[in-house]
Parts: structure tokens; sequence; C-alpha cells
């Protein structure tokens, strides 16, 4: 539990976060009491720090409030963080270089409608990437999954004739394993991807109908990539995607743009990916 963050109410006010040593020796020196409301993620709701497991010695605690405590309680960053573009959390950032990356994404391609080579193909991939994003606070990021892990999945996604609800089924199962498999230093991060096929699929088609309004896709894009972040759990922060529609817009167009001389496309990659990787923050 040892990266964990807390917060507990004082005097009817949400204080914190405070990270789980500092927490512990508020414990100690009797600062935090079993009666003390106290909430971290992963808890449903505010609790009475006697009936969590783990914070005091197994004695009976004092009696349930048998009304839960009031919602202003409950730390809600996700809302406030995915309505603001000048969000102050840690930014991730991409160290891509132009060629390198343009290499790998060819190979990827190829790999992939090779069909019978798709499984490594995209495992080299997953962890070319991984190893080149800085993560505040997770050195050394990587990807630890295996070709053979979900090899049949990358089979059915590359051959011809997969498609509608099945093919989204795939795609969620490969970002399931993606996410899964993340590691810093090491050690899995014990990240999960909660996000339904169902509400994929919803995301799909919203995305396909906004392609009549020419631009309001981006819009769409930008409220994808929120959902999706906010479905990756078993993080210790806040994950949240803070780029707008606008953003995107624009820089879809110009990377199109340059992208017709053929030369820059490399450079446009790199400067478009980096672009995606940085509107991802911790709060």
């Amino acid at each position: 539990m040892s990266n964990r963050t807390w917060y507990v109410a004082v005097d009817g006010k949400q204080a914190g976060p405070y990270p789980e040593d500092q927490f512990l020796e508020f414990i100690a020196n009797g600062q935090i009491d079993r009666n003390s409301l106290v909430w971290s993620e992963g808890m449903a709701s505010w609790q009475r720090a006697g009936y969590v497991p783990g914070l005091f010695a197994p004695v009976q605690p004092p009696p349930a409030p048998r009304q839960a405590p009031p919602e202003a309680f409950r730390p809600q960053p996700v809302a406030v963080a995915a309505q603001s573009e000048d969000f102050a959390g840690d930014r991730l950032e991409a160290e891509f270089g132009a060629l390198p990356l343009f290499g790998r994404t060819l190979l990827y391609a190829i790999g992939m409608a090779l069909i019978v080579t798709a499984p490594w193909a995209a495992a080299s991939f997953y962890r070319w990437l991984a190893a080149r994003i800085r993560v505040p606070g997770r050195p050394d990021l990587a990807f630890e999954g295996k070709a053979g892990d979900i090899w049949w999945v990358f089979i059915l996604m590359a051959l011809p004739g997969i498609g509608g609800v099945f093919a989204l089924f795939l795609t969620v199962k490969t970002i399931r394993w993606l996410i899964s498999n993340l590691s810093s230093e090491g050690r899995r991060l014990g990240l999960t991807f909660t996000g339904g096929v169902w509400g994929y699929v919803g995301w799909v088609v919203l995305f396909m109908l906004s392609i009549s309004t020419i631009i309001g896709w981006a819009w769409v894009i930008s409220a994808a990539m929120r959902w999706f972040c906010r479905n990756i759990q078993g993080a210790t922060r806040t994950i949240v995607f803070v780029g707008s529609g606008g953003q995107i817009l624009w820089r879809t167009i110009v990377f199109s743009l340059v992208c017709a001389f053929i030369i820059p496309i490399p450079w446009m990659m790199r400067w478009y990916y980096r672009w995606y990787v940085s509107q991802i923050a911790l709060g």
C-alpha cells in the first residue's frame, strides 16, 4: 500500500491527499483515530478508519455511522480535471525519435498485415513505445506482455472479413491486455481497463456519425480519450486527458497537409504522437 494516498475529514472539511507513510504517522501519533472519516482510491465511500483493514489492530471498532458522509467530502478530481485544458497535473512525455518511430510503425503495420506475425509485431511495438514514455513518479515504464498471451486475438484482428462488434470486442480485449501488462522498475503497476465493449462501440458509432459534420469528430475523439483515461483503474493518481477538440482538429489538419509532401511524414508523426502523449496528465 506504500504508493497510496489518503484523504481525511477534519472539522467538517476534506484534508489531503497525504502519502501513506505520512498518513500512518498521523495514526501512530493519535491525530487520526478509529472514528476519523478517511478515503483512498479504490474505496467506494468514506469510512471510519477503524473499519479500514490494516490501519488499526483488530479490535471492535465503534459503530459505523447510519448515514453516509455528505457528498462534498468525496474527492472528485476527475470531473474537474477533465473540464480544464489548463490542468496543472504532471504530464506524460514521449521521447520518440522521428525515424525510429516511423520505422517501428511501418514494421508493426507489415507484421499485422502478414497475420501470422501479428502477435509478435504488436508485442514488440508496445514494448518499444512504453520504454519511451516518461511518467512522473514512475521510472522505467515498460510493457511486459508476451506474444503468446492472447495470440489468437491478433490473428483474428488481422484476418480479412473480421468486422462489426466482434472486431471491437477484440480491440477492447487488446486494450485490457496492454494496460494490465504495464510495469515500472520491473514491477507490474496493477492497472486494469474497465471500459466495456458496448461503451467502446458507442464511441465508435458516435465518431462515424460525427464525420458528417466535417469537424465534430475532433470533439468526439477528445471526449472518448477522457472516457478511456477514466476507465484505467488501479493507479495511485487520477489519470485524465486534457486535450480539447479544437487542439485535435488544427493539429490533424496541419499533420495531413504537411504529410502530403511525403518526406516530412516521420517528423510529423513524432510531433503528432508526442502531443497526444503530453495531453495525458496525472492529478
